[in-house]
């Protein structure tokens, strides 16, 4: 989302680079630069020139205690300045009650009821007993696509289809979640195209009616300055408690995001990437500004890891290439858990320096989609023993799979090379431990 921004603020920075000292007429030029980029991204103009201001103000502050090249020094400033514009610190959702109640709101389109799927499967691995609400009683399918999602995140869904009174369907699924233990309620309620007198009177009632612990304001990140108005004006009827920022995986500019916080002052909690389920982040504020600024973001790329691996199937990835008997049934194994870990965009932008190498680069969801296929034509025992595929047998999964005989024999090729770097790597490792024993024996 944020490449341009990035880049434009790296240009920006560039000014500096070889300078011996920070002086008034290079640091104007440069926060000149970077209030552009900022403008450039659909922040909002106030915000904008506040946080440059004080960027300029802590530069020349701080010249006299330089021990670093000045355009380290203007990075360091302008990385805590994006901090403090997107709240400091991660803020956590309030868990409290019983059953602790989550109203989710927001315009038809932002994502809520996705989002809301998404927020139930998140707290329903952290041990928490989830039940959605489905209380938007406008939409057409609003219902069935919360079904749906809650049948994949395996979380039981309240709903009564023939009822038109939201506050009435919210109130009896609270009833509902106690008599069944549920230790967490999440309320999809309905969404407009457009603000409208109705649709606050009634989204006011379902929380006046709740008293819940937490209220969230679902905003489409897409939007840009539209997306703060619409903050700014629920904020005054509905006094929410955080923001979720979805659809991060677009081609936003990316100035809601960096103006929401300080327009509305309440705390961005969740960002949401893409339509799986797995695509949920904690909001940190100080992750977001490192990528703004092109350094990545390697904590949460691990978070994403550890929330994808499966220890059973590692260890018995681990002996599969010991015995060096890594084959195509392992390989796809390993391809589903890298989807499960999100957006591949996104992915690649939290990898330092990579995003700005990428900038060009048109990373596509679907990469894998012909790798899967040609996988998916070969019979069992061509996958368990891939020596056995040979030229017959590579034009038949080439024609199963849609796929030509030249994609066929680079992925048999990729694959062969991934095969002797582990057997090397074994080989290495073997000896290590024949060393090491020998060593101990002599000792």
């Amino acid at each position: 989302m944020f490449e341009n921004l990035t880049q434009n603020i790296n240009q920006a920075m560039r000014t500096l680079k070889g300078k011996g000292r920070i002086t008034d007429i290079n640091v104007a030029s440069t926060v000149k630069e970077i209030r552009k980029a900022l403008l450039d991204a659909d922040v909002n103009y106030k915000v904008a020139k506040t946080v440059t201001d004080t960027i300029k103000d802590e530069a020349m502050g701080r010249q006299v205690l330089i021990a670093v090249e000045p355009g380290q020094l203007l990075i360091k400033i302008v990385h805590e300045e994006l901090t403090k514009l997107m709240g400091e610190e991660k803020k956590d959702i309030n868990l409290k009650g019983e059953p602790a109640i989550i109203l989710i709101a927001g315009l038809q389109g932002s994502g809520k009821t996705t989002f809301s799927g998404k927020l139930a499967s998140y707290l329903k691995k952290s041990g928490r007993n989830v039940l959605l609400a489905a209380c938007d009683i406008y939409r057409p399918a609003a219902i069935d696509q919360l079904k749906v999602l809650g049948e994949q995140v395996g979380v039981e869904v309240y709903a009564e289809p023939e009822n038109k009174n939201a506050v009435q369907i919210a109130q009896n699924a609270i009833r509902h979640a106690k008599a069944t233990n549920k230790k967490v309620v999440i309320v999809d309620t309905a969404g407009r195209l457009a603000i409208d007198e109705q649709m606050m009177r009634e989204i006011e009632a379902v929380k006046k009616a709740l008293s819940p612990s937490e209220t969230l304001f679902v905003v489409d990140s897409m939007t840009g300055q539209d997306a703060v108005n619409t903050a700014k004006t629920f904020n005054e009827r509905l006094n929410f408690d955080g923001v979720v920022l979805t659809k991060l995986d677009g081609d936003s500019r990316g100035g809601a995001a960096l103006s929401i916080r300080a327009v509305v002052d309440k705390p961005i909690k969740f960002i949401s990437t893409g339509e799986k389920m797995e695509a949920l982040d904690l909001f940190y504020p100080d992750r977001m500004a490192s990528r703004i600024l092109g350094m990545g973001d390697v904590i949460s790329l691990v978070e994403r890891a550890q929330q994808a691996y499966d220890e059973d199937e590692a260890r018995r990835l681990n002996q599969q290439i010991r015995k060096n008997q890594f084959n195509f049934d392992d390989f796809l194994s390993q391809l589903q858990q890298i989807k499960k870990m999100g957006n591949l965009k996104d992915l690649v932008g939290m990898i330092p320096g990579v995003s700005s190498m990428m900038k060009d680069v048109e990373i596509d969801d679907d990469a894998f989609k012909p790798v899967e296929a040609i996988i998916r034509s070969m019979t069992p025992k061509e996958r368990a023993t891939p020596d056995i595929i040979d030229a017959s047998r590579r034009r038949r999964i080439a024609a199963g799979s849609g796929t030509t005989i030249q994609e066929v024999n680079n992925l048999m090729k990729q694959f062969d090379g991934m095969r002797k770097m582990m057997k090397q790597m074994n080989s290495m490792n073997t000896k290590q431990m024949m060393r090491q024993a020998q060593q101990m024996r002599k000792g």
